[in-house]
């Protein structure tokens, strides 16, 4: 019982969410909405690490393109791979990026986020956000495309380091050492570190 319930919550929070991101006008609208959700979230003390995580997932997915990131982090690897390479690829890319980027925002909990200003070019654009805490700014800003009426995320950069850029430097350097299967295998291992729930 407990878990229909559970699972009818997060089924509401997911088409609540739908629709507020298609009412959003802007790039920063629509970021705010996705960062208000994370933090509300991380703020609700009825809920346990394990429903916290679950919640803010359904909002990454929805405004994360991994498969984009996925591209640009392999770079000119991307089209050595096969189609099954890809897929297997993207599934544990979403999951490093979605732990590191919670990670992270989750340091700042209880601190106040602030967004000085957008850059739109097209169909691309940086929202620029600001968290403030009691000793100092943390810039977080985020990369995003158009794709019909949505704005999604294809790169976040935290405290001036770009997350795919990080990866594709390091991502480059394992598989001219050990391979595709290599870098898969690593990218397990790390996925299996990081599920490690805090006490």
């Amino acid at each position: 019982m407990l878990k229909k319930i559970f699972l009818t919550l997060i089924t509401g929070f997911t088409l609540a969410f739908t629709a507020m991101s298609l009412a959003a006008s802007s790039p920063t609208d629509e970021v705010r909405i996705s960062v208000d959700a994370v933090l509300a979230i991380l703020d609700n003390e009825q809920l346990n690490y394990e429903d916290k995580r679950t919640q803010i997932s359904v909002i990454v997915q929805e405004r994360f393109d991994f498969r984009a990131m996925s591209q640009r982090t392999l770079a000119t690897n991307w089209s050595k791979t096969t189609d099954e390479e890809k897929e297997k690829f993207v599934g544990l890319f979403s999951q490093l990026i979605e732990n590191s980027y919670v990670s992270k925002i989750e340091s700042y909990t209880n601190e106040r986020v602030d967004y000085p200003g957008e850059k739109v070019s097209g169909r691309k654009a940086v929202v620029e956000t600001l968290i403030i805490t009691s000793s100092a700014d943390i810039p977080v800003d985020y990369r995003l495309y158009q794709k019909g009426d949505q704005w999604l995320v294809y790169d976040v950069i935290i405290e001036g380091v770009s997350l795919i850029s990080n990866y594709r430097s390091s991502y480059q350097e394992i598989m001219k050492k050990e391979g595709f299967d290599g870098l898969l295998a690593k990218m397990r291992a790390k996925i299996d570190e990081l599920a490690i729930t805090p006490s």
